[in-house]
């Protein structure tokens, strides 16, 4: 099974963009099932008549970032 790894991250201006990890697919959604959309459409396109993904991975991508300290 082939599996693809969109980084999805929310827009200043509304929405999300999507970009998937190791390939050169972009694609923008306004609403999360938009963006799914758009991500399976987008996906289509880029690979044509090659093999495509069997699974997409969206990853919700987050500004924060924690330092925690063990000891």
């Amino acid at each position: 099974m082939r599996e693809l790894v969109f980084e999805v991250r929310e827009d200043v201006d509304g929405g999300y963009n999507a970009r998937a990890v190791g390939e050169g697919i972009f694609t923008q959604g306004d609403t999360w099932d938009e963006l799914k959309e758009m991500v399976v459409d987008a996906t289509k396109g880029y690979f044509g008549d090659a093999p495509a993904p069997d699974v997409l991975h969206l990853h919700l991508m987050t500004d924060r970032d924690e330092v925690l300290r063990v000891a």
